[in-house]
Parts: structure tokens; sequence; C-alpha cells
């Protein structure tokens, strides 16, 4: 009877199903856990967002936008330095301002253009965060929007 037991492959029958089972079982926890991982902002960074001033501009005209770089809670924050850059409206060049005491920085002068055919178009902003806190800019910031004039 033992010669019979090793020639007996029945046993490994039902191990590729079970390892199968066994893999999605396993890379489902893990896509849970990392869901939960990431909702907890675990790292302790803190999205900032701009409120720029004015939102609107006319196409062709020379503007000052005041643009206040604000964390979640409203709060003004310095040292910050925010970045214009041209979306479906069109800047000449790349405008950069940094904050101050009071969390606002100033584009001057800020000329954008409009593309033929178009009545309508966006200044990108984007926020360099200072680099004595934990912040970040990972989601979209408020964009100021070009008309035509």
């Amino acid at each position: 009877m033992p010669a019979n037991l090793w020639r007996d492959e029945r046993a490994i029958e039902g191990l590729p199903i079970r390892l199968v089972i066994a893999l999605v079982v396993g890379i489902a926890c893990l896509a849970v856990m990392m869901n939960v991982i990431g909702g907890l902002n675990a790292f302790g960074s803190t999205e900032l967002g701009t409120d720029p001033e004015p939102e609107i501009l006319e196409a062709g005209n020379s503007t000052d936008v005041s643009v206040t770089v604000l964390d979640p809670g409203g709060e003004p924050i310095q040292n910050a330095t925010v970045v214009a850059t041209g979306d479906s409206a069109q800047l000449p060049d790349i405008r950069t301002a940094e904050t101050g005491e009071n969390g606002t920085a100033v584009l001057s002068d800020l000329a954008a253009e409009l593309r033929p055919n178009q009545d309508r178009g966006t200044i990108d902003l984007d926020i360099r965060p200072p680099s004595d806190g934990d912040y970040t800019d990972d989601r979209e910031n408020t964009d100021i929007m070009i008309i035509e004039g």
C-alpha cells in the first residue's frame, strides 16, 4: 500500500485553485488597506489653495492680480510662490510672485491673449509651498478666467 501512495497525484488537484483564491483575496484586502491609508492623510500634509482677485480679466489688458494662498481653514500662508502659466489662454511668459506676511502675492502686469475664434480661456495658477511646513499643492487651484473684451 505505501507504494501506491507515492504514485497518487490527486493530492495536488485542488492546490492551483486554492492559490488563485488566496491571491485574489489578498489583492482585495491590500486594495482596501491602501484606500484607507490614502484617506487618512497619514503624512500630515496640508493642501493649499488660491484666491485670485480679480478672478476675471479682459484679454489684452495688462492688470495686476493679487493671489492669496490659503490653507483649508482659510488662513493665509506666507513664503509660498505662486506660478501663473497659460492654459487655454496664452501668456507671453511664466509669471511668479512670492506671498508676503498676509499670504498675498501680486502678479504684476498680467496680460493674457486668447487664440483666434476663442471668446474665453484660463490662466493656470500653481503653488510652490514654503519649505518650513508640511504643505502640498496636489489639487486644482482657482484659475483666472480671461474673456474677450
